[in-house]
């Protein structure tokens, strides 16, 4: 029987308010993250922290911080693995027509709205972005009223014309699914999160959403673009990704620690799903950190 989480999050601004700003600074709980959708647009900022990006289809490894802008019903799971002693999440929740319905229709509005429909695919703001928003975002909840939908739009309009960005599902696939769909996807998302690196079976997934392997294959491909395997191989480099930044661990041990049991598959699949190799990856992602430690 699957536990039917919602799939659905009904979202509620605090009263008097059109958008919605929730910060904290406590160690989030990767188990109690699930894939859920809400027609509200997000914009997260995290300052200092580590975990797994899975927007949509796109599914990465992220150290140091992150300005994410996520478009209305694109599906996500909560990605903030942990904080570290000073990091800080901030996440600003709001309906594209938060200023009313014929808001995103006046000339002035045109950035905005192609800002908007960017996010469908889910955008990542880069360097000069975070540490020109970080504190502006961080900031918003000291101000109300009309001060505050000020401040955010200010907000709003240099994400909209800068092009310090990139585009998560650039070549994804629009996720469109029923509930009990979603609650499915979510089931597997968590048994793969959570088995990864053991070898996982079509006839063990397919059981767990009571479903035949020929059904499941079909369903899983329909709703995400992407075979089983494929994506079980993915969550396995995300995890190289994650130890190549955080150990001293060799390549060789890493492979065999994220679930490859052949190191010529792993660099494979790392430099398919990456675009280089494992090597290489280490270099520079331990330059980008030291650039971005700056943020």
């Amino acid at each position: 029987m699957i536990n039917k989480k919602p799939t659905f999050r009904k979202l509620t601004p605090s009263f008097g308010s059109s958008i919605l700003v929730k910060q904290h600074v406590d160690t989030v709980d990767k188990n109690t993250a699930y894939w859920h959708f809400h027609p509200e647009l997000e914009l997260i900022y995290v300052n200092k922290g580590q975990g797994k990006t899975h927007i949509g289809n796109h599914l990465s490894y992220f150290n140091n911080s992150q300005l994410i802008l996520m478009g209305s019903n694109l599906p996500h799971n909560g990605f903030t693995d942990r904080l570290t002693a000073t990091g800080t999440e901030t996440t600003i929740q709001f309906k594209a027509d938060f200023l009313g319905e014929g808001f995103l229709q006046v000339p002035e509005s045109a950035n905005l709205a192609g800002l908007f429909d960017r996010a469908k695919k889910g955008i990542r703001f880069k360097v000069e972005t975070k540490q020109e928003l970080g504190p502006k975002i961080e900031a918003l909840n000291n101000y109300e009223g009309l001060k505050k939908v000020i401040k955010f739009l200010e907000i709003l309009e240099y994400l909209a014309t800068t092009d310090d960005y990139e585009l998560l599902n650039a070549d994804g696939f629009a996720f469109e699914a029923e509930a009990q769909d979603s609650s499915k996807i979510d089931v597997v998302f968590k048994y793969v999160n959570q088995n990864f690196q053991n070898h996982i079976s079509l006839d063990e997934i397919a059981d767990k959403v009571s479903m035949t392997v020929p059904a499941f294959c079909r369903y899983f491909k329909k709703a995400t673009g992407k075979t089983f395997t494929q994506l079980v191989n993915e969550y396995r480099v995300v995890h190289a990704t994650k130890l190549l930044n955080e150990s001293q661990m060799s390549i060789a041990d890493i492979c065999y620690e994220c679930g490859f049991n052949n190191f010529s598959h792993f660099n494979k699949q790392f430099t398919e799903i990456t675009g280089k190799t494992a090597s290489n990856y280490r270099k520079e992602i331990k330059l980008i950190i030291q650039q971005s430690e700056a943020v």
